[in-house]
């Protein structure tokens, strides 16, 4: 009944959403049952829906295409390179609907809100790297829309590591706050310390195998980070291929520059690069524990690889 109820107000506001649940465990579903409740109350009443509808004639929907994670892995580069096609509509800020609780409770209402004014002819993108990494999010998407495109950018898990750290390390710095070395989060009495958040988020088969509960493998491409950083257009143009966007991308779009170390935009003769907080230098770490870290990641990596039935260039 629930299904049903969603599915009938999803379709009053965007036709091609038609949502439903897959078979899975009894447990599961209960998981998020009273939260969903509470969705279905909010986006079932008539006037909650409103079509903010600009005079131009471009409105804002639900988006037919998220990035999903990962976390460090590249998105924000990802979604920049993406808005370089004129078929993209892409939300700036990172909108964690789904996984925070109180923005999740405010209803499907709020969430397009939260979205750009696009045209018809447009997909709408939002990217929330914290997505993949949480065990909640599939079930949520799901329920909204079972047909929902993801993209999942991935680099080599030790590097997305030692990126995690640098992030908090810098952003505590910037308001003048000491933080421990990364050698004290990585080494716990003696040994690498597998409880370290940054490492559990880098075991990427343990999040991917939630995603594949609700979603097919061929709703999520991976886009591999480490090759976007090297060389970006070809694994734009598979992105491209995925959204069944017409191509429009092309190399003259990418330029590197020598003084940042990393490819920046060009877009009808404008040029932009990613925020300076991109492509900060990782800390050194010591040759032996950067082994036992890459070490650790060995078994995880090959599971991942048997999992989506690709490899990748990762130590």
């Amino acid at each position: 009944m629930a299904a049903f109820l969603l599915g009938a107000v999803l379709l009053i506001v965007q036709p091609q959403i038609v949502p439903s649940r897959p078979a899975i465990n009894s447990n599961a579903e209960t998981s998020s049952q009273s939260v969903q409740r509470e969705l279905l109350k909010k986006t079932s009443q008539k006037n909650d829906f409103k079509e903010n509808i600009h005079s131009n004639g471009s409105c804002q929907q639900l988006p037919q295409t998220i990035i999903i994670g990962v976390r460090k892995g590249g998105t924000r580069a990802l979604l920049e390179m993406l808005s370089l096609h004129p078929d993209i509509a892409a939300a700036e800020s990172e909108v964690h609907f789904f996984d925070w609780e109180d923005h999740y409770r405010n209803g499907l209402q709020w969430y397009i809100n939260q979205m750009p004014f696009s045209y018809p002819h447009q997909i709408t993108v939002e990217k929330t790297p914290a997505y993949f990494t949480s065990p909640k999010v599939p079930e949520r998407v799901y329920n909204m829309n079972q047909s929902m495109r993801l993209l999942l950018i991935l680099r080599d898990p030790s590097e997305r590591v030692l990126s995690d750290y640098t992030q908090v390390f810098y952003n505590h710095m910037q308001k003048h706050k000491p933080y421990p070395s990364i050698e004290q989060f990585l080494i716990k009495n003696g040994e690498l310390n597998v409880d370290y958040k940054a490492i559990n988020r880098s075991l990427y088969y343990i999040h991917m195998q939630n995603w594949l509960k609700y979603f097919p493998l061929d709703h999520i491409h991976i886009v591999d980070g480490d090759k976007l950083i090297k060389d970006p257009f070809p694994e734009i143009e598979k992105v491209e291929r995925f959204l069944k966007l017409s191509p429009q991308i092309n190399a003259s779009n990418f330029y590197f520059n020598k003084t940042k170390g990393f490819y920046c935009l060009r877009d009808s003769g404008r040029e932009r690069c990613l925020h300076e907080s991109k492509g900060r230098a990782h800390p050194q770490v010591d040759t032996r524990l950067l082994e036992k870290l890459q070490e650790h990641f060995h078994e995880p990596n090959k599971k991942f690889f048997e999992l989506v039935g690709r490899t990748f260039d990762w130590h």
